[in-house]
């Protein structure tokens, strides 16, 4: 019994960390209607720029996110206003291939800047620090307060985005763009401060991801797979649908584990094509409204 409810704790706290990768996801795929495949090497950029502020200034990587925050706002808007809005967006293919390519210049900016070698972002004595509620069972401290940041990041923009004048303009321009403009609706201006929540939840993930996992170059690919997987089975646009979903395959990558080290990527895989045959739509689609 102890074991199983390790392997469920666990589960959910990795899940919070899921969460936060695939929440900006969600915003501009299931919101804004983008596919940006590129979503996971931005993490990845994001990541190495809080290892090299960290590093240079001697600081915790959480104090580099301060600085983070920032600069990942003003690059992703510099990015929406260079880059998509000059795209023609109403073929999807368009914007998704120009993100497949800014993925590919991340890449090999990071290898040739980086190398291959794997990093990690150093948190300090709150990296080894747990409580055991009950006897056998140790709960980390870090992958609690990872868990309790996804839920006020989504609580965040769920109220933004359904309990506020701007939600009601993006979900506006989401359903159909040619409408909302007849309403009034600023669509530039309203894409571009969506982009910067998603931009948000870079900074915040890519911390969060480099304290507790290793990164290199191509670490992009499986943090997008995780973060797609996540979105589609927690329902497109559905922000707290993507809470449950990071913790279902969280639990499924840990149930894989404790049957074989070598299980746990593929377990979380078989469980989303599972949802993805049985319930397409995800197992809690976005309530119009």
């Amino acid at each position: 019994m102890t074991d199983i409810a390790n392997i469920v704790i666990q589960g959910i706290l990795l899940g919070g960390l899921f969460a936060i990768y695939a929440l900006g996801l969600s915003l501009v795929f299931g919101v804004l209607r983008i596919v940006n495949i590129a979503h996971g090497d931005v993490l990845v950029l994001a990541a190495y720029v809080a290892f090299v502020l960290s590093d240079t200034l001697a600081i915790s990587p959480f104090l580099a996110l301060l600085i983070l925050i920032p600069l990942t706002l003003l690059g992703g808007l510099t990015f929406q206003i260079g880059i998509f809005e000059r795209v023609d967006r109403r073929d999807p293919l368009v914007p998704m291939l120009v993100a497949f390519g800014f993925a590919v210049v991340i890449q090999n900016g990071l290898l040739l800047l980086f190398g291959t070698n794997p990093r990690k972002l150093d948190a300090g004595a709150i990296e080894q620090l747990s409580v055991s509620p009950f006897p056998g069972i140790n709960v980390s401290v870090l992958a609690v307060l990872i868990l309790v940041i996804a839920i006020a990041l989504i609580a965040v923009f769920q109220a933004i985005i359904y309990r506020s004048r701007f939600g009601i303009q993006v979900r506006a321009v989401s359903d159909s763009e040619d409408n909302a403009r007849l309403i009034g609706v600023d669509i530039t201006a309203t894409f571009r401060k969506a982009f910067m929540m998603v931009m948000l939840t870079v900074a915040v993930g890519a911390v969060l991801m480099g304290i507790k996992t290793n990164f290199d170059p191509f670490s992009g690919a499986s943090r997008l797979l995780i973060a797609f997987e996540v979105v589609v089975i927690g329902g497109l646009g559905n922000l707290w649908g993507t809470l449950a979903a990071g913790i279902v395959i969280a639990l499924a990558q840990m149930v894989g584990a404790s049957i074989d080290v070598s299980y746990q990527t593929l377990a979380g895989h078989l469980v989303f094509l599972l949802v993805l045959v049985i319930r397409p739509q995800g197992l809690f689609p976005k309530v119009v409204g």
